[in-house]
């Protein structure tokens, strides 16, 4: 009799902890993907990223011809389809949320998909533009260029992993990622520029801003129309700190900040800025349960740039790999390239240590300086809504 009331004693004990476990259960936060309800981080399975140069991780060296040495020295220890000498901003994004690094969707050889895509390319800007990359430099790939390819992705992978398994499950993402990653945005600057390098004046290129912003909208409105919620977007850099704009315009070099910066440039730049912050706010009114965050790189590269020697870099506007002038900075002969003159071969070679620049080449940050940036911006100080990256998810609404 006592070893029986003993059983049921413990059997219903054992059914008040299970209770009582449901209960704790029921009434503890959930993260279903990237929700991160309750205050925790995200948890973003994927990254899909879109952009130019300051965000391509191989685009245009698939398309092109790879960036040449010494492109990628410092982390990769070769080329890596960066023009950098090593890790770009999007990939201390990636490392942070425990992705790999995003392969470019562009690029056939050795890319993994299953955690994102990258559809960045250099060059690339929201306008299409009305040239050719070989008589101007800038990427015939626009912003609407990468949504269709963002789209065909999407149709695609989604057919291809449901349909013939095998490798592809292990290259390709699941659908669901699709509605729970981090899509992110970073382009507009080769906008500004190569409609400066055609002459523009300051007042026609200020007027192009406004249709910037509607084509940025509709990219963007189409990413959530493909299930996307979660928008993390950059804005333009000091444009007037760059030794290839300087040296492209130099009419507009003056006047100039106590850095050396173009003040014009720099104030078009911020004018975009204005309008792209207020254009994600009109998005995130739009969609109230979507998450957008507005990201202010400007502030953290125009820190850098003005603060150089506190922070333990030489001369900001002083290029790495480059050759000659004030910038070491040839219009003519890029990063890795070389030019014969005067019977002579020049080449546009590293400096000897990449840590110590800002600038890599004229137009791009080293990797020591992309770190800076990263780190200014990763804890949310510069972001509206200032939440932190990690936490991107959870700023619907405001």
């Amino acid at each position: 009799m006592a070893t029986g009331t003993g059983t049921a004693a413990t059997g219903a004990a054992r059914t008040a902890a299970l209770l009582l476990l449901s209960l704790v259960l029921a009434l503890a936060p959930r993260a279903s993907g990237a929700a991160g309800a309750g205050g925790g981080d995200c948890h973003f399975p994927a990254i899909f990223n879109f952009g130019d140069s300051n965000s391509d991780t191989g685009g245009l060296s698939s398309l092109f011809g790879a960036a040449p040495p010494p492109n990628g020295r410092t982390f990769f220890g070769m080329p890596a389809g960066r023009y950098c000498d090593g890790r770009l901003v999007i990939d201390f994004i990636a490392e942070s949320l425990g992705i790999p690094y995003l392969s470019a969707y562009l690029n056939s050889i050795g890319s993994n998909f299953t955690q994102g895509a990258n559809f960045a390319t250099a060059g690339s800007s929201i306008r299409r533009q009305n040239t050719s990359l070989f008589l101007s430099g800038f990427s015939p790939i626009s912003l609407d260029v990468q949504s269709w390819e963002f789209e065909q992705f999407i149709n695609r992978s989604e057919y291809v992993y449901n349909s013939k398994g095998g490798i592809y499950r292990e290259l390709l993402p699941r659908a669901e990622y699709f509605s729970q990653a981090l899509y992110t945005f970073d382009i507009g600057q080769n906008d500004i520029t190569s409609s400066y390098f055609v002459n523009n004046s300051t007042a026609e290129v200020e007027a192009t801003i406004p249709d910037l912003m509607e084509r940025l909208t509709s990219v963007i409105q189409s990413v959530y129309a493909r299930g996307g919620r979660y928008f993390w977007i950059h804005n333009t850099g000091p444009l007037g700190c760059l030794p290839y704009s300087l040296l492209h315009r130099p009419d507009l070099a003056s006047p100039m900040d106590g850095a050396g910066c173009s003040v014009t440039y720099n104030k078009v730049a911020q004018l975009f800025n204005l309008r792209l912050k207020e254009t994600v706010a009109s998005l995130r009114k739009t969609h109230p349960d979507a998450a957008f965050t507005y990201v202010d790189v400007y502030t953290a590269k125009y820190k850098l740039i003005t603060e150089t020697k506190k922070l333990g870099f030489d001369d900001p506007l002083l290029t790495c790999c480059g050759h000659g002038g004030r910038y070491n900075f040839d219009l003519n002969i890029g990063c890795g390239g070389k030019k014969q003159v005067n019977g002579t071969w020049v080449v546009g070679n590293s400096c000897e240590d990449p840590s110590k620049r800002v600038s890599w080449d004229g137009v791009h940050f080293t990797e020591a300086a992309n770190k800076f940036v990263f780190d200014q911006i990763v804890a949310g100080a510069l972001s509206d809504p200032p939440v932190p990256l990690k936490r991107a998810c959870q700023s619907k609404g405001r």
